[in-house]
């Protein structure tokens, strides 16, 4: 589960694309995860965690 953020459990999500012409195609919408060095439960630990949650300061970086 590499795509999945491990704060808020935001993933992949797929649909479907619309041109002008409307010919549909199918396509996904990843979100934008970072590798981070984080604290949980006190200790260090890399996690997946979207930039949402580390703009609004959900995740504690470990120096």
């Amino acid at each position: 589960m590499a795509n999945v953020c491990a704060i808020c459990g935001k993933g992949v999500v797929t649909g479907i694309q619309v041109s002008h012409s409307h010919i549909r195609s199918k396509r996904t919408w990843k979100p934008n995860l970072q590798k981070v060095h984080a604290l949980v439960n006190g200790t260090p630990t890399r996690i997946n965690v979207c930039t949402r949650c580390l703009r609004s300061g959900k995740v504690q970086r470990a120096i």
